[in-house]
């Protein structure tokens, strides 16, 4: 541990200011979508909404980021990064304050729209950004720092979160405003992530147009062909998802009757779990290679999912929890630095919001799935059944990324040096 924080903190080091600033950005907005996501379904429930309001909250939220994701890449691509990530910063800042003020179905269910839709401007955005100012052979080591921060940002928010709504009760403020008054924080903090954006540099974009020949266009075609075989994989990882993680503060209130900062607390253990296992991600990538890695770690995860899924003690189902949060997504940077390395730079924005479209589908068609199965089959066997599904169908994407990508992954030890 102590050896990979002397690196990271060497590789931070050499990174150029724009990577820094990338990070820090990163840093404010999770810290604040951190404190949003752990009490907003809390929250609904406060205002008397029911389990399927809140299902059709998040799937609004996600369906805005399927259908933005592609726009915002082909933006991101044409327009610049730093413009279509400060862009984002601010709107989708602001719908979440809209979000913690209003209390009409309707208005929440189109705020929620925005901004899942203004949100995706950062989220095609930054994973670009980063590769486009780092060298491949920082790349894993970047993106799996990238996440780390992000999970840390996200046991920030959810510690402070939960903690800060439940203090605020104590001074004989109801829940009801205690959970807006921190919402309305988690809506700023968002906001300041607009500054380190802003002091971004970046070169203006050049499009020239070109006049392809007959191989030039077969070379594209091959170019797309990946860029939608990695679209594949993350549309199954998005579908399981969608089923479970939204709901991960339901379940815990719903099966435990845990507290808010419970909650918080646990959720926080979650994303801490998971920076510290993307610190072994990079290691294993350089024993096995990045597919097997990706692969080992989904398939590690699926019995403590299970296990999640059935059991009725808490300590259980949090040891469950945080063992399948930290090894199903430490494999994420990998699948980013997998991807950056393997599609051209003019559709690296393009491949990445394709990819955040297709897990942002499986949430927006599964939300809805799986507050009906709750509300059918109550807080036990309800979720049992939903834990169960998403483990297979997470075993399937782990034996689809495998046979699509299991001959085109070296370690990274023995990997020659990518063409720019």
């Amino acid at each position: 541990m102590k050896a990979y924080i002397l690196e990271c903190r060497t590789n931070y080091k050499s990174y150029n200011r724009n990577v820094k600033m990338a990070i820090a950005a990163n840093l404010f907005t999770q810290i604040g979508l951190g404190i949003f996501m752990t009490l907003y379904n809390l929250y609904l429930r406060d205002l008397g909404y029911s389990e399927l309001t809140n299902g059709n909250v998040i799937a609004m939220t996600a369906l805005a980021q399927a259908i933005f994701l592609v726009p915002a890449g082909f933006l991101s691509d044409l327009w610049g990064r730093k413009r279509v990530m400060a862009l984002g910063a601010v709107l989708a800042a602001l719908t979440l304050l809209g979000r913690s003020f209003f209390e009409g179905e309707t208005t929440l269910i189109i705020l929620a729209f925005g901004s899942g839709a203004f949100m995706a401007f950062i989220q095609v955005s930054m994973i670009p950004w980063l590769a486009e100012n780092s060298t491949e052979k920082e790349r894993v080591h970047l993106f799996s720092m990238h996440f780390a921060i992000m999970m840390a940002a996200n046991v920030i928010g959810n510690l402070f979160g939960g903690l800060l709504s439940d203090v605020l009760s104590l001074f004989e403020i109801d829940s009801l405003t205690s959970l807006r008054l921190t919402l309305i924080l988690g809506s700023f903090l968002y906001l300041a992530g607009i500054l380190p954006i802003l002091k971004m540099k970046e070169s203006v974009r050049k499009q020239p147009k070109k006049i392809l020949d007959k191989s030039q266009w077969r070379g594209k075609g091959k170019q797309w062909k990946l860029v939608f075989l990695f679209v594949g994989a993350q549309l199954i990882i998005g579908i399981g998802s969608g089923l479970v993680v939204p709901y991960l503060n339901l379940y815990f209130a719903d099966r435990f009757q845990t507290s808010h900062s419970a909650i918080g607390f646990i959720l926080s253990l979650g994303q801490g779990a998971t920076a510290i296992a993307m610190i072994i991600g990079p290691a294993v990538v350089n024993k096995i290679g990045e597919v097997k890695a990706v692969v080992l770690l989904q398939l590690l995860s699926l019995p403590f999912l299970i296990l999640t899924g059935i059991t009725t003690n808490l300590y259980l189902a949090v040891v469950g929890f945080l063992f399948r949060q930290a090894l199903m997504n430490a494999g994420n940077p990998i699948q980013m630095a997998l991807m950056m390395k393997k599609v051209p730079d003019d559709k690296k924005g393009i491949a990445n919001s394709l990819s955040q479209m297709a897990f942002s589908i499986g949430w927006a068609t599964m939300g809805p799935v799986s507050t009906y199965i709750v509300a059918a089959y109550g807080s036990y066997w309800g979720y049992s059944i939903v834990f169960a599904i998403t483990g297979c169908i997470y075993f399937i994407g782990a034996v689809y990324f495998l046979l699509v990508f299991g001959e085109k992954s070296t370690p990274i030890k023995k990997q020659p040096a990518a063409a720019s």
